[in-house]
């Protein structure tokens, strides 16, 4: 198979799924969702993998969405009013069922950050059973301040309500140190023996069968489906697409449009209050 975003490469038991949009810092296009599912479902079928690993190439794992693709051009996501929520829901979900194919994957995956997993790039890290960062790398979900709700919502089955609450009523970025201290992340280690790292934790999982890797996952993974992690997601999700269309949402775009989205970002981050009307 051929991929656009990513490369795949089966070695000892262990695929490697590398984003590889490197010079957009992994940022999330169109076709990204479906060929991370692809290659999910093709590591699934092969019989030779028992790990998988999830890796971005160059200096971050993955940025989030591409804003020059999707804030500062046309695009299905934002829609003239009256709005369809049903049709931006209908494709904000194929997104997060792409992404959550990490988390239904019969075999463990394992995420490694360097750089940044910002916004849906945080939301790809966290469908992945266990993440691993470098001490400096960054992870949050800055469109929380304004312009998205993360579909995937997996900050509060990994952190509970509280820590979920101060990441998302901020929008903060956290370094890969925080982010293992307040359990969001298996570990986190200075940023040259992160490869090291993951390749040890997924070598010491290759060993063990295949069904009793997959056995002890769905074990696992049945406790969060019996806490409404389905039902979290279609609000989530639903959220997302009206915050992209509240006036608040429609003033960044309109911002990201006539300024640039690097503009829209740093007015979304600054901390000044998120206007509801752009000039």
């Amino acid at each position: 198979m051929s991929y656009e975003t990513l490369t795949y490469a089966v070695e000892e038991r262990i695929a490697r799924i590398t984003l590889n949009r490197p010079e957009r810092l992994n940022a999330i296009n169109e076709a990204m969702p479906g060929e991370i599912r692809a290659a999910v479902d093709r590591a699934n079928d092969d019989d030779g993998v028992h790990v998988i690993i999830l890796q971005g190439a160059g200096r971050s794992f993955c940025a989030g969405y591409d804003l020059k693709e999707f804030a500062e051009a046309e695009t299905p996501y934002i829609q003239e009013m009256p709005w369809d929520p049903t049709l931006d829901f209908r494709h904000m979900k194929a997104n997060t069922d792409d992404f959550f194919a990490l988390w239904r994957s019969y075999k463990p995956t394992i995420c490694k950050v360097q750089g940044h997993a910002v916004a849906g790039g945080s939301d790809i890290a966290l469908c992945c059973d266990i993440v691993i960062m470098a001490e400096d790398a960054r992870i949050g979900y800055p469109p929380a301040r304004v312009w998205g709700c993360p579909t995937t919502a997996m900050w509060v089955y990994r952190l509970g309500a509280e820590k979920a609450k101060r990441m998302l009523l901020t929008g903060d970025l956290i370094d890969g140190r925080e982010a293992k201290a307040i359990g969001l992340v298996l570990d986190a280690v200075p940023a040259e023996q992160l490869d090291d790292r993951v390749a040890a934790l997924a070598a010491r999982m290759a060993g063990v069968p295949r069904n009793q890797l997959m056995m002890q996952k769905l074990m696992i993974n049945q406790a969060y489906d019996n806490m409404g992690l389905a039902g979290t997601q279609t609000i989530a999700t639903l959220f997302d697409g009206i915050a992209r269309h509240t006036r608040e949402g429609m003033a960044f775009k309109k911002l990201a449009e006539k300024e640039g989205f690097h503009a829209a970002v740093a007015l979304r981050d600054s901390g000044a209050p998120i206007p509801d009307d752009i000039d």
